[in-house]
């Protein structure tokens, strides 16, 4: 179980990822992107947008159950990238680096680049925004929602 947890809105992961763009703009262009499921579906599909990149494939890796971590599975291989020359892989985070790893080997000449970066990972990709603690759980706002929080002074 994490001992921290980081929330973070759609606000700010639309920020992040358009910042995670500006960075790679300098090395485009890219053939096109793999994005990671489910986690890099929505910060590819903005860094698509904002480098112009029409070609959006996926590689699937189930790793998690909740946050319990498992053996990873590849359960959709990203067929049209090849070894991954001229591609560019999106993450949402990189965490202890076992899902970096698999995609790493299926796509080794491709560009890696996530949102988030814990330390036990970030040197498995080659362009990160943010990096948080290792013993930090991201709370992305595809696995939350508003609701109701009674005011301190009534939890006393």
């Amino acid at each position: 179980m994490a001992q921290h947890y980081y929330v973070v809105s759609w606000d700010q992961l639309h920020r992040d990822s358009k910042a995670l763009a500006w960075r790679l703009n300098a090395m485009r262009p890219f053939d096109g992107i793999v994005a990671i499921t489910r986690g890099g579906l929505i910060p590819a599909a903005i860094v698509a947008r904002e480098l112009e990149c029409r070609l959006i494939e996926t590689v699937s890796i189930v790793t998690y159950d909740e946050e319990e971590r498992g053996e990873p599975r590849i359960t959709k291989p990203p067929t049209a990238a090849g070894d991954g020359t001229g591609f560019l892989i999106i993450d949402d985070l990189v965490d202890t680096g076992t899902t970096a790893r698999q995609v790493r080997a299926l796509l080794p000449r491709a560009h890696f680049a996530t949102v988030y970066a814990k330390p036990a990972g970030k040197e498995l990709v080659d362009t990160f925004i943010t990096e948080v603690s290792q013993d930090t759980w991201i709370l992305f706002p595809w696995d939350t929602e508003p609701q109701f929080i009674a005011p301190i002074a009534r939890k006393v």
